[in-house]
């Protein structure tokens, strides 16, 4: 079997594809599934865990990816969950199963446990997420990170109801996913961008304003513009210290921002200035991914609504390192997706 290892960090080179094992492995417990991988995805938490700019160590050696979906090939003779020939994806956190997560569930594929970068991937049944049935393959690799992360946004906190507005920043993965997420629930879309091909791209996702942040620096003056002057019930804020005070800004007097990036290479932590809170009643709140309860709720929502995945480009399990370097340098409008083939 093959797959691709991080045998060392801060260098794409240090992704290494090695063969070891059996062709096709075997359950290793009796709740264990086999699943032969037909994508994986990558996320941004995958360039910081190789560079070493991630919070949670990764293990050296460790099978790369936390993205990936697949059909099940073989079960343990206890496995009730799931059938020889499911589709199935990984969980992002697969001990956390409902609630708040807790200290003994912070293990994540590609990072401290193996991920999905390989031809088969071997999970505890409990681990696993039927997937939606109309998705491709390419499309259900997208789902455990990104896609979990915006529906977390946008469902963990206060409820929001149909005409409420949501705000999303740029068009990484997360703010897509929001932006297709709040349409299917009755909600109204502004979102930002500094390019006019991505805004009209993002209108035809479904954003029913888009604001031009380079034009406007100060475009929390032109979100409340077009919210005609309440602002945003929800920020699903990805941008964290760089765009946290525009965000509070645009945020109604009770608005909600999600909060999921903390810091970035301009800026280490969060800062945000006595003047824009002192005058507002916002509340702030962390999001990280998603138990495996939501994850199945989000799951449903899609079958429901019929949505489809942005999906960027497509790389090859030979173009690993491609697609890697690519999207570092140049990341696409929608998610990178190794496909390993039917």
């Amino acid at each position: 079997m093959r797959a691709y290892h991080l045998e060392s960090f801060g260098d794409i080179d240090g992704i290494v594809l090695r063969e070891h094992g059996p062709a096709v492995p075997e359950p290793a417990g009796p709740t264990d599934i086999v699943v032969a991988v037909r994508a994986a995805s990558l996320n941004r938490r995958d360039l910081m865990i190789l560079h070493g700019r991630y919070p949670l160590p990764a293990v050296p050696g460790v099978v790369a990816l936390s993205d990936g979906a697949g059909e099940v090939v073989a079960v343990g003779e206890a496995v009730t969950r799931f059938a020889v020939g499911d589709r199935v994806s990984s969980s992002y956190f697969p001990r956390w199963r409902t609630g708040r997560i807790t200290p003994d569930a912070i293990d994540q594929p590609g990072c401290t446990i193996d991920g999905m970068l390989a031809e088969y991937a071997v999970l505890d049944e409990q681990w696993a997420v039927a997937v939606p049935a109309h998705l491709t393959w390419e499309e259900a690799a997208t789902l455990p990170c990104a896609a979990l992360t915006a529906w977390s946004a946008l469902t963990g906190g206060e409820a929001l109801l149909p005409g409420q507005t949501v705000l999303t920043l740029g068009t990484g993965p997360v703010a897509l996913f929001a932006v297709q997420f709040a349409k299917s629930m009755g909600l109204r879309v502004v979102s930002t961008t500094s390019n006019e091909e991505k805004a009209d791209r993002l209108k035809a996702l479904g954003a029913d304003a888009v604001v031009d942040y380079r034009r406007h620096p100060e475009w929390s003056t032109q979100v409340r513009e077009a919210t005609d002057g309440l602002g945003a019930d929800l920020v699903v804020e990805t941008g964290g210290p760089d765009t946290i005070e525009q965000s509070l800004r645009a945020s109604s007097l009770y608005g909600q921002i999600a909060l999921l990036i903390t810091g970035s290479a301009r800026n280490p932590g969060i800062a945000v200035s006595n003047e824009a809170y002192a005058s507002s009643l916002a509340t702030i709140r962390r999001e990280f991914v998603g138990s495996r309860e939501r994850f199945e709720a989000m799951n449903r929502a899609i079958t429901a609504n019929g949505l489809r995945p942005q999906i960027g480009r497509v790389h090859s399990f030979e173009e690993v390192h491609t697609a890697y370097r690519n999207h570092e340098v140049d990341p696409p409008f929608g998610k990178v997706v190794i496909s390993l083939g039917s």
